[in-house]
């Protein structure tokens, strides 16, 4: 089966009613996965609308491609990482797009490939890589760290207080042997969890030692935190940019990157004056993140902790335009 047909494409139709995809546009679809927004976008907006894609995994690029072969030319496909666009709209010689979407996190395929190393439900090798050329795989990372930095990735990346009893129980476990497959890990983990939380736990015991996990071989806070401080440059007044989060961490980025640009002024917070002269730089969309209809929720699990933020760029005088 053709894993693009099973993939649900989250808060999609929020996406493209705030984005305002029209005719002769230029898009950019950070994370192109398998092209649900990138083709919802340029069906949208109609004739002349082109968009720019980027992502590091190869094979969703060659799954995406496909998908929007009926664009030919106006669908311009990048193996690169979201926080290297602006090298994407230099080779095409954008200055300025009118509308960006990021879909962070873990594609449902990448999820129910066992051989991608995501999942600690189905057994495969422990490599959780998005782009699996690049960088050190989660099984290095387990077999070789030291244990306060082991625990630091699943303290504050994984955001689980048993961190240093999980780091624990790994180093002592690959003492014995490396640990090479996804299910040897998971269990690790859910051995290191008190019997009583085992049986309360509303989610799998390894659920935040992976996301940790995921999140530091990927280095995915460093991405978006490089593309927050340079997205709405390239976007022209008027353009929008939509980021889907799905942890806290993420989420919190993106909230203090809009309100930081709708803010303006860099000043010192106890510095009663403005003296830096600046001026706002978006107007924020979403007051609060909007999340996903019931509907949604129920007919998709993986989109129940999605979050949607979007701001808009202002002029260089700091009005909408």
């Amino acid at each position: 089966m053709d894993p693009a047909s099973k993939h649900t494409t989250v808060l999609l139709n929020e996406v493209i009613e705030w984005l305002r995809p029209k005719p002769g546009g230029r898009y950019m679809d950070g994370t192109l996965g398998m092209g649900g927004h990138s083709l919802a976008l340029l069906t949208a907006a109609g004739e002349g609308a082109e968009l720019c894609g980027l992502d590091r995994d190869q094979k969703a690029l060659e799954l995406a491609g496909k998908r929007l072969e009926e664009f030919g030319d106006r669908a311009h496909l990048f193996h690169l990482p979201f926080s290297r666009f602006e090298e994407a709209l230099d080779e095409l010689g954008w200055d300025e797009i009118d509308g960006a979407v990021l879909d962070l996190g873990v594609s449902s395929m990448q999820l129910d490939e066992a051989e991608r190393g995501f999942s600690f439900i189905h057994d495969g090798p422990l490599d959780m890589r998005m782009d699996p050329e690049f960088g050190q795989s989660a099984k290095d990372m387990v077999n070789n760290l030291k244990h306060g930095d082991l625990a630091r990735i699943i303290r504050v990346y994984g955001e689980d207080p048993l961190a240093g009893k999980i780091a624990s129980a790994i180093l002592k476990a690959r003492d014995k042997e490396p640990i090479t497959r996804t299910l040897q890990l998971a269990e690790i983990v859910r051995l290191a969890y008190p019997p009583k939380m085992r049986h309360t736990a509303r989610n799998h015991p390894a659920t935040r030692t992976f996301q940790g996990l995921r999140i530091a071989v990927n280095r995915e806070l460093e991405e978006l935190e490089y593309y927050l401080k340079t997205i709405v440059e390239r976007l022209k007044p008027g353009g929008r940019v939509a980021i889907i989060s799905f942890h806290s961490l993420e989420d919190r980025a993106v909230k203090h990157s809009f309100r930081d640009a709708a803010k303006g002024c860099k000043c010192p917070p106890h510095q009663i004056h403005c003296t830096c002269g600046g001026v706002p730089e978006v107007k924020i969309l979403t007051k609060k993140p909007q999340l996903p209809t019931k509907e949604e929720m129920a007919g998709n699990s993986r989109s129940r902790s999605a979050k949607l933020r979007v701001a808009e760029k202002l002029g260089a005088d700091g009005e909408k335009k």
